[in-house]
């Protein structure tokens, strides 16, 4: 399976791990942070403000403390908007086993959604025009039930590749039947006075298997030595 994440993320991390059952460890579960560009927004606003005013504290708020005051308020406003975004951002992940997958949020109060992937009935991702540029997509997960706790899962970064490695939990390869003449059914259909019959297969008995190979011991030569006794014990030395 292709990883889509580097070296530095391959072991797991605690906000990982404490939702992940034991036998999901050794399974390799994919998990990955959202893409850093959830952050432009925030960044965008807090840097935008920071420009607004530090020029109107340089022309029409001169002189003006408290108006300038307030606007100095409201930009450490955003920019704890900001501080705070960027700590939900390491701490949210999202989590894919081959029994569910998950997303978890929030700092305080914490958000974990599951939903079992055998009831994923089909999943796809988009890619706006600003995730074609900075790289990252959004799946939208369809299932079985009306209600969906994991309907849009956004700003995945690398989505090709782990689009790809989600559908191979989704949809896994199956292995090669064992017998080739019942494709591991254990059954064959025959025709049999123009009617279909289902008989146990001959090759396997029944059972999917491959038959073991048949062996075939062969007894061991007898040779005359021409110098010397014959190791038959039938021959007889008189004949000679």
């Amino acid at each position: 399976m292709t990883q889509v994440w580097s070296d530095e993320y391959r072991k797991l991390p605690i906000e990982v791990n404490k939702y992940l059952l034991p036998q999901e460890i050794d399974q390799e579960p994919i998990w990955t942070r959202k893409h850093h560009a959830m952050l432009l927004v925030p960044l965008a606003y807090t840097t935008i403000g920071l420009v607004i005013a530090l020029i109107l504290s340089g022309t029409v708020l001169r002189g003006q403390s408290g108006l300038m005051a307030v606007v100095w308020v409201l930009w450490v406003l955003l920019a704890l908007h900001l501080l705070w975004s960027a700590i939900n951002w390491a701490v949210d992940y999202f989590i894919v086993t081959p029994n569910r997958m998950m997303q978890t949020s929030g700092l305080f109060t914490r958000r974990v959604d599951m939903m079992p992937l055998g009831k994923v009935t089909d999943m796809s991702f988009r890619r706006s025009l600003g995730g074609r540029i900075w790289g990252y997509g959004e799946f939208v997960v369809e299932s079985a039930g009306q209600d969906q706790a994991l309907q849009n899962v956004t700003y995945l970064p690398n989505p090709e590749k782990l689009y790809r490695d989600v559908c191979d939990f989704l949809w896994p390869k199956k292995p090669p039947p064992d017998c080739k003449m019942c494709n591991g059914s254990g059954h064959i259909v025959l025709a049999e006075e123009r009617r279909l019959v289902t008989a146990t297969c001959p090759n396997c008995n029944g059972t999917g298997k491959a038959p073991q190979p048949t062996v075939i011991e062969y007894p061991e030569a007898i040779i005359d030595d021409e110098y010397g006794p014959s190791s038959d014990p039938n021959h007889d030395p008189n004949e000679d």
